[in-house]
């Protein structure tokens, strides 16, 4: 029997949520502290197994119209027989993690390991895409980039994603809210904000411009009080927006008094995530049980530097 697997990161945003609509830059990264894994086997009909579904790949129910899809294309444009696709995932949905894009990656490195197609990653993005944009309708490109790549994503609106080794030393602890984000609701916020406090609204975008080029440098030249520094003074102009909330407050100014580097919520906002700096994976572990302690549903810690593989 042929089988073929197929892994891929969640993603976090290091900076830059929210300021990136309005031309700012922003920071991601892989986050291999919670990933996707795909196997795909022969079977006599297309079938998906998978936490929230268990049958028939076209009875699958329509909030997973990406993974059908993506499937059914991938088995029409190389011709194969049927297949029995399972899923394991440990990234949650809508929590900012990058999780349709990293179902996507996995799925596609699967399905080409299983008929063993030696592919480009221009092949491998031409797939993803097109299952991000059944997801999303018209996403930015960070999500796959950071769930199909090893490096950090600096990304501009309208320009080419470039990316730089995430070269800086310490732990990254995410963190979930157990409140599922609320992006669309806190871009309206951001906008509305525009129209009644022009003033405000601009001067916490750029400032959040300005703490973006700041963490690039900081990640690049190892410096990891200059990145914590700019977490915090990035989740001080994210709250001006109004894309916080009580418990990402709550969880960050926790994090902080524990004695992290920095940190500040993660993604759109109005719930998800929050990400904290660490200079030990020991101090990252404590953070993590006090804000467990404090309501955080789950954490994940990842190494970064020369941590990462540790």
């Amino acid at each position: 029997m042929s089988v073929g697997s197929g892994i891929a990161t969640g993603k976090i945003i290091l900076m830059g949520e929210h300021a990136v609509v309005y031309g700012e830059p922003a920071i991601a990264f892989p986050f291999s502290g919670a990933k996707v894994q795909v196997e795909i086997i022969d079977s006599t009909t297309n079938t998906l197994i998978s936490s929230y579904f268990h049958g028939s790949l076209s009875d699958a129910p329509p909030h997973m119209k990406n993974v059908k899809t993506l499937l059914l294309r991938l088995q029409q444009d190389f011709q194969t027989a049927p297949f029995q696709t399972t899923i394991v995932s440990t990234i949650p949905s809508e929590r900012g993690m990058g999780s349709s894009a990293a179902v996507a990656v996995a799925l596609t490195r699967a399905f080409f390991d299983w008929i063993d197609h030696a592919y480009t990653k221009e092949e491998l993005m031409v797939y993803v895409d097109f299952s991000e944009k059944i997801a999303h309708g018209n996403p930015s490109g960070i999500d796959a980039a950071a769930a199909s790549g090893h490096d950090a994503i600096y990304f501009i609106k309208g320009q080419p994603i470039t990316s730089f080794p995430l070269t800086i030393d310490g732990y990254l602890l995410v963190a979930d809210t157990g409140i599922k984000g609320q992006t669309r609701e806190a871009v309206k916020s951001v906008a509305h904000l525009f129209d009644t406090e022009p003033t405000v609204a601009r001067q916490a975008i750029q400032q959040l411009g300005q703490e973006t080029k700041a963490a690039k440098q900081a990640v690049i030249n190892n410096q990891l009080t200059a990145l914590g520094q700019a977490m915090d003074h990035a989740h001080q102009a994210l709250q001006q927006l109004g894309v916080s909330n009580d418990r990402l407050d709550h969880l960050v100014a926790t994090a902080r008094q524990q004695g992290a580097y920095g940190a500040k919520l993660t993604g759109g906002g109005r719930g998800g995530c929050l990400i904290v700096l660490t200079d030990t994976r020991e101090k990252a572990e404590t953070i993590s049980h006090i804000l467990l302690s404090e309501g955080a549903r789950a954490t994940w810690i990842q190494g970064l530097g020369v941590y990462e593989h540790v």
